[in-house]
């Protein structure tokens, strides 16, 4: 008898959006529309957002349906540490790094991680968002077996930034 329990997820899986309790919904919406980019894609009336890149029907759900006016959970408890926004390009990610910077909005991180390069920051309610991009899998560090190697070295913002500037002259 086959053991179906233990057959891997489909290898084409994706999440496809993220919803997040909010204290101040016209306050979240700023932060994702003004300094992220994103659009409002629809409202539930004053109690929800949804927003998106490309017209999508939403890649991030904004809420206050249990969160009005609450707090973030403290440091020590469980929740989520971070949702990541996969961008196109290095390109993008440079422009969504001048984009922080216009609104002088802090990074609390940067890394390259050898099969990505990230930033990470905190939106107004505290919760934690990567901005990263993929490099492509053939360039990805392997080891003696194939296997993945993941590793976190400082990112040269700055480097990205001058190349994203020297192209963009181009």
């Amino acid at each position: 008898m086959d053991d179906k329990r233990n057959i891997p997820i489909a290898a084409e899986t994706r999440i496809g959006h993220v919803h997040l309790k909010v204290s101040d919904l016209e306050r979240a919406v700023r932060f994702y529309t003004e300094v992220l980019g994103f659009e409002v894609t629809a409202r539930m009336g004053q109690s929800a957002a949804f927003l998106s890149a490309g017209g999508y029907h939403h890649h991030i759900g904004l809420n206050i349906w249990e969160s009005e006016g609450g707090s973030p959970p403290p440091r020590g408890s469980t929740g989520l540490y971070h949702f990541a926004i996969l961008l196109p390009s290095r390109r993008e990610l440079a422009r969504a790094i001048l984009r922080l910077q216009e609104h002088n909005w802090p990074l609390e991180g940067a890394a390259d991680h050898g099969v990505s390069e990230a930033v990470y920051l905190r939106d107004p309610d505290n919760n934690g968002i990567e901005l990263y991009v993929d490099r492509p899998r053939d360039e990805w560090p392997r080891g003696p077996e194939g296997e993945t190697i993941l590793f976190t070295h400082p990112l040269d913002i700055e480097g990205l930034i001058a190349e994203y500037r020297e192209k963009d002259k181009q």
